[in-house]
């Protein structure tokens, strides 16, 4: 078998293009969930904080001033971002609850599944009735 077959023997077979088809559907719902934190959540939560934008707070670790972190990072001022780690680890937290709630539907979706009735069992065959007939006859 040449390498070329092989590789397409390989490529083809249903674990690679199911992981291909995951990774595909990953990256379009993480997208998804970028902007339910991004354009949603984060205005939403900010504004019950009293009108807060996570992304822009920081804490100025120069000696110089600065009225916006845009022009902290122009001049080269060493900052502490601790609002994108806040909003990064909100961000994780609700991917990492979307993915719990996808993948809890999923179990429940396979449990929903009838289970395979039982085989009936097998019929006994001639040589076990007989042994069954020479019991009884003994216990009697």
């Amino acid at each position: 078998m040449s390498f070329i077959q092989e590789f397409k023997e390989f490529a083809m077979k249903g674990n690679v293009v199911d992981l291909a088809v995951g990774v595909i559907i990953g990256g379009a719902f993480g997208k998804i969930v970028d902007s339910l934190v991004k354009d949603l959540l984060m205005p939403v939560i900010g504004k019950l904080l009293g009108g807060v934008d996570f992304k822009h707070l920081y804490l100025n670790l120069g000696d110089k001033t600065f009225e916006t972190m845009e022009a902290a990072e122009k001049a080269g001022a060493p900052l502490f971002k601790y609002g994108v780690f806040v909003n990064s680890v909100i961000d994780f937290l609700i991917v990492a609850m979307a993915i719990f709630v996808a993948i809890k539907a999923m179990n429940k979706m396979k449990r929903a599944e009838p289970a395979p009735a039982p085989e009936a069992p097998p019929a006994e065959s001639d040589e076990v009735k007989l042994l069954r007939e020479i019991r009884d006859a003994l216990k009697k």
